[in-house]
């Protein structure tokens, strides 16, 4: 059975009990954040793409 990813849960205990896939996109706001861009795009995947 193939993993769900994990959107919208605030309890970490919860992602993992109910083994969901987490993506910790820690380094990525860090490097977003120090690259001090004027504009950044972070696209969202479709809904469709997320609740097969």
């Amino acid at each position: 059975m193939a993993r769900t990813v994990g959107i919208g849960h605030q309890d970490f205990e919860q992602l993992i009990t109910k083994d969901n896939f987490y993506i910790d996109k820690t380094m990525f706001i860090s490097e977003w954040w120090e690259s001090q861009d004027i504009v950044t795009l972070i696209a969202r995947p479709e809904n469709d793409l997320l609740y097969d």
